[in-house]
């Protein structure tokens, strides 16, 4: 998975990492030798002895990386606000093989934001996979709760990972499509 564009590294510490696409944790001892194929959305796709892993923004520092900062929102936030902030985030979710992130090629299905009686939201998303096999499937469901839940005034997600109707290509963006070569 190198390319020319490919970033070098050496971890400086342990670091907690995922298998791609397995989806199994592991660790990655310090010291191993790699290359960062992938940086988008605050996580990494890393490529060390012949092996795909997704590092955690949060473990950027293992990479020499700085740490994602997390999202704001004004004290008065609108629930338009809200929402426009929701969809920003869903917009740094990747699938760590392909450099599209999932609203764009058309995983999420649905996505409702329910005010709660102390005033904070609930965001619920329905979303779904490029392949019902996929082994990353629990990690992408992961990483879209854990932005979500990042967000000011966010009490909660509940990410439904759901497989009808299938997923296929004509669901990607034109732009999704387009630097995918499918268009």
């Amino acid at each position: 998975m190198y390319s020319r564009n490919s970033e070098p590294f050496k971890l400086e510490r342990d670091c907690a990492a995922v298998l791609v696409p397995q989806g199994e944790q592991v660790t990655l001892p310090a010291g191993s030798i790699g290359y960062i194929s992938q940086a988008l959305g605050g996580s990494y796709t890393v490529y060390v002895e012949g092996n795909l892993f997704r590092i955690a923004g949060s473990d950027a520092d293992a990479l020499g990386k700085e740490p994602t900062t997390p999202p704001e929102l004004p004290p008065d936030a609108s629930d338009e606000d809200v929402e426009k902030l929701v969809w920003r985030q869903l917009r740094t979710c990747f699938d760590p093989e392909i450099p599209i992130n999932v609203v764009d090629l058309g995983l999420v299905y649905d996505c409702d934001i329910e005010r709660l009686a102390d005033g904070r939201r609930k965001v619920i998303v329905r979303m779904t996979l490029t392949a019902p096999g996929c082994g990353m499937g629990d990690i992408l469901v992961s990483d879209v709760t854990d932005k979500l839940e990042l967000i000011p005034t966010v009490a909660e997600a509940d990410v439904d990972l759901v497989f009808d109707p299938p997923w296929n290509q004509s669901m990607m963006s034109d732009a999704a499509r387009l630097e995918t070569g499918m268009f």
